[in-house]
């Protein structure tokens, strides 16, 4: 089966606190139709002017995917009638769009350009309202070749998009709503079918694997025309909304109310020096820095957040011990809570002072994930904790011993089994051991107090 995905991604820039064409903030009050004025409302005899600090943040995504920067770029309009549009069209970039010809891995990005996001739809009691809040919001777009032929491949490229506009400051976790995506797939002698605005990461995913399992089990007779469907994320199915549009339906012109912008080489270099170290590199630096293996340091760099903590922690605790912790046992609380690093809101303090002591030898291991798990619902002084709690490590070996006596009293069948030779019974004795200190005792000192004993 041949298969072919391209995708078009549309980004708030967030760090931009003033829209694409006028001075109306992008955050604020949530009342409806307040962060307004005559040019994002569209009225008569408003004008428009660019922002620059847009400008800046989109030439940052452009470099940092390997973009051509075009010097000399225009607007245009995009007509499109459509309640949320308060012009009847919207100000993009068609002739000649910010940047094109980039690269990120294996696929290529055809463009890169500025355009101005519509309102708002709200849907109350049988009735549509529109909020212009959102209207003239800074977006990027950014439009791959149709080089994708798996779904895998797409996540694949998701992924590692997301990491960069998320070190570009660009999009966060926690926001997917500042990130929609259109994905066009195409099999066998079908059409191009394009899903519209999807939101996050994981839905272009299965919205592609629907589309492709739908459009397969379809004839060719039966699929004749380009259109347009949209995603449910509730139901996972797609449902097609319009016939598509060519671009001579959108009756592209030049926007006649900004004029030819120009950007030197000495600007582009200007800009360059202020992108940060990426992902790719940060992994570099920390394989060679911290002697981690390749696979840990791109778990750690992945998350922005999660990186910028281990360097945190990484300078008072033992490297080896940091990254172990940071790439087994942080991640899987995450996972286990569904939470982001930002919404947990632990802080080094916290975790330099646990890992301190696991280092130092005042608790296990077992100790520690436990205190890490409760650390995952509220944040709290981990040595204050332990002494309270009383889970200093048991080491005193008469303390150990007598434990280890009653462990083997208790358990007599499990010591029969070692002494016959099935020697992973020492295992369940070891665990009856650590469950009668709570997890305290010193693992390394019961191991060879129970080899002894059971001679």
């Amino acid at each position: 089966m041949k298969l072919m995905i391209g995708t078009e991604h549309h980004i708030q820039l967030e760090n931009c606190k003033s829209k694409l064409f006028c001075s109306c903030p992008t955050t604020g009050s949530e009342k409806p139709n307040t962060r307004t004025c005559p040019t994002c409302l569209g009225l008569p005899g408003s004008k428009p002017f660019l922002n620059k600090k847009a400008l800046t943040e989109a030439i940052k995504v452009a470099l940092a995917l390997n973009c051509k920067i075009n010097k000399q770029f225009l607007f245009s309009r995009k007509t499109y009638f459509y309640n949320d549009l308060p012009n009847s069209y919207q100000i993009t970039q068609y002739e000649l769009p910010l940047a094109v010809n980039g690269k990120l891995d294996s696929t290529r990005i055809k463009r890169i350009h500025l355009e101005e996001d519509p309102g708002k739809l709200v849907h109350e009691n049988n009735h549509t309202l529109i909020d212009y809040n959102r209207s003239g919001t800074p977006l990027i777009e950014i439009v791959t070749e149709p080089d994708f032929t798996s779904t895998e491949q797409l996540r694949s490229f998701l992924h590692k998009l997301t990491i960069i506009l998320e070190y570009l400051g660009v999009y966060t976790r926690k926001s997917e709503a500042s990130l929609r995506t259109d994905v066009n797939v195409n099999i066998q002698n079908h059409p191009r079918v394009e899903i519209k605005n999807i939101t996050g990461i994981i839905d272009p995913i299965k919205a592609a694997e629907y589309e492709i399992q739908r459009q397969s089990q379809i004839s060719s007779n039966e699929l004749k025309v380009q259109h347009t469907r949209i995603w449910n994320p509730d139901s996972k199915t797609t449902t097609e909304v319009r016939k598509k549009e060519t671009e001579e339906d959108y009756g592209y012109i030049t926007e006649p109310n900004l004029t030819k912008i120009e950007v030197s080489e000495k600007e582009i270099r200007e800009i360059k020096e202020l992108l940060p170290e990426l992902a790719e590199e940060k992994a570099k630096r920390f394989i060679k820095q911290y002697k981690m293996k390749e696979d840990d340091a791109k778990v750690i760099t992945s998350d922005l957040t999660l990186a910028d903590l281990f360097e945190k922690v990484a300078k008072k605790i033992d490297n080896t011990l940091t990254t172990r912790w940071f790439v087994r046992e942080i991640p899987k609380i995450l996972n286990y809570n569904k939470l982001t690093l930002q919404e947990w809101k632990i802080t080094e303090n916290e975790l330099t002072e646990l890992l301190d002591l696991l280092q130092n030898n005042k608790i296990t291991e077992t100790t520690t994930q436990k205190i890490l798990e409760e650390l995952s619902k509220k944040i709290f002084s981990p040595k204050e904790y332990v002494k309270k709690q009383n889970l200093e490590l048991l080491s005193i070996s008469s303390d150990l011993e007598k434990l280890c006596d009653e462990a083997i009293k208790e358990n007599p069948k499990a010591v029969q089994d070692y002494k016959s030779g099935n020697k992973i019974a020492l295992n369940f004795i070891f665990g009856q051991v650590m469950k009668k200190s709570k997890g305290t005792a010193d693992p390394y000192k019961v191991k060879k107090i129970l080899e002894k004993k059971l001679k």
